[in-house]
């Protein structure tokens, strides 16, 4: 959940500008740290506290099966690390940081609101060979934390037929504890009836919030460096009080946003999460003159401000293009390889992995081309740090999704029996082990390099690629201890089919 951040330029004696670190200072750093702390912290509360309460909204509400709840979550996030790309480059050359990062939090906020608007929950259905069957639910809940009593039955022929999972992944059909008919592996889809309208708007609301985080997200960051001059030992002390905003943000919007999903609705989670997002524009917005002089639009820029607004918001449409294209993807013919792989991705999976196949060893190409022996060998390194990384967040965010999932339908979530943790609260374990074990870790590196065995940084990344590794590995053993009530759960839905 570190973010890493973009810097600006620093002062120079021909900006005109005084150091403020020079100034009125926060914890012996510039007092506008601490509205940016402060900014980003709310920021992140939305961020987070939708992000926990998303895959389950789509698999719970809309009732999208989990290939399709994964890959918009998959889809959603790709844009979310690729926008910030765009985003910064407008702000450096036209915008500037300030007037990005308000665009980006008054869209953010929209597309918060808009997703709180889920219309009434989809239909369940049953398709088995060809033919479609009503399912209606008793005990049924439209919240992330289910009724564990919630049951779900096939309606045929006038037989309410209760729905069974089973650990071989076939489906019993049970007729007063009896079963009437086993349905193999593969020979029953599980769906739901969803309204366009109401579709339309939450591919709409993530579009915006997509947008608008390309807007906000690179360029805080980028006024946070733009504090200290070049030089100043506190800059790196500074980012980590910065990070800290990120992780409390965290932790508040994925403790207080699923429990209001859970005791009011959805809307009241996801609807939190814009009012987080609407604190965090107002702290920039209303600075009081604070952060004048700051992340202001380049002295040559021309004003385009509305042609760059219109375009931001004609990128919504092709967004909501890309998530239904990754909605309506089919999953590879079993023994096509890697080959049939790619061919069944969806628009977007193509683009990324064409992108990153070309781009890697295209920079690698240009840097030995136009640049030095020593420059070409740190590109190396970093396009080596670049390729791991990918797999580091590829797993990280398994935590919205899989995880989230996971956690759902096969986990015990009793906490010493004193009180229960709802499944999206369970992505709480990271942000609040940064907040326990960073302080610890950088205390452990402070004191190896003073005895000069510190290691380096690829060490340091190869560790922590390790640790993540292991952590899958703990989940695989977790697996063996689910019994049958945790594991027969229904594959789209998300909700437990009952033994």
């Amino acid at each position: 959940m570190v973010d890493t951040p973009a810097v600006e330029e620093p002062f120079s004696p021909a900006s005109g500008r005084t150091n403020p670190a020079k100034k009125e200072t926060w914890f012996g750093h510039p007092r506008q740290l601490a509205r940016l702390f402060t900014t980003e912290m709310w920021e992140r509360f939305g961020y987070y506290g939708m992000r926990a309460l998303l895959t389950l909204y789509l698999t719970k509400h809309f009732l999208f099966s989990d290939q399709q709840a994964t890959g918009l979550y998959g889809g959603y996030t790709a844009l979310v690390y690729l926008t910030p790309l765009v985003g910064g480059f407008i702000a450096d050359q036209y915008l500037g940081s300030k007037r990005s990062i308000k665009f980006g939090a008054i869209l953010m906020a929209l597309g918060y609101f808009t997703l709180a608007f889920g219309g009434s929950a989809a239909k369940p259905i049953a398709t088995i060979d060809g033919q479609r069957y009503e399912v209606v639910r008793d005990n049924f809940v439209d919240r992330p934390t289910s009724d564990p009593n919630e049951a779900r039955f096939i309606v045929d022929g006038g037989q309410k037929l209760l729905i069974r999972g089973n650990d071989d992944g076939s489906v019993s059909l049970l007729n007063n504890g009896q079963e009437a008919r086993r349905l193999a592996k593969g020979t029953v889809e599980f769906g739901g009836e969803r309204d366009p309208l109401t579709l339309t708007i939450m591919l709409i609301a993530l579009s915006l919030v997509s947008v608008g985080n390309g807007f906000f997200k690179p360029n805080i960051s980028t006024i946070v460096g733009a504090l200290y001059d070049q030089g100043d030992r506190r800059r790196d002390s500074g980012f980590t009080i910065f990070y800290m905003g990120i992780n409390l943000g965290s932790i508040g919007g994925q403790l207080l946003c699923p429990f209001l999903a859970d005791w009011l609705g959805w809307w009241a989670g996801l609807s939190l999460a814009g009012v987080g997002m609407l604190i965090s524009y107002a702290l920039i917005q209303f600075d009081g003159g604070r952060l004048d002089g700051y992340g202001e639009r380049p002295a040559d820029a021309k004003n385009r401000d509305v042609a760059i607004y219109i375009c931001a918001l004609l990128a919504v449409p092709v967004f909501v293009f890309l998530f239904s294209n990754l909605m309506n993807a089919t999953e590879a013919e079993p023994g096509s390889g890697f080959i049939g792989y790619l061919a069944s991705l969806p628009l977007m999976g193509k683009l990324l992995f064409g992108t990153f196949i070309i781009a890697v060893p295209g920079i690698l190409a240009w840097s030995f081309a136009k640049g030095t022996k020593q420059e070409a060998q740190m590109m190396t390194a970093a396009m080596i740090l670049i390729v791991f990384n990918v797999f580091f967040w590829t797993l990280f965010e398994q935590a919205g999704s899989s995880l989230t999932l996971f956690a759902d339908r096969n986990t015990d979530r009793s906490v010493f029996g004193l009180f229960a943790m709802s499944a999206p609260q369970t992505q709480n374990f990271n942000p609040i082990s940064i907040v326990i074990f960073a302080p610890l870790m950088s205390l452990l590196w402070l004191g190896l390099a003073k005895r000069g065995l510190e290691p380096s940084i690829p060490v340091k990344f190869s560790i922590a690629l390790v640790g993540v590794g292991a952590g899958f590995l703990f989940l695989v053993l977790g697996t063996t201890f689910a019994g049958p009530r945790t594991i027969g759960r229904l594959a789209s839905g998300g909700s437990p089919a009952s033994t």
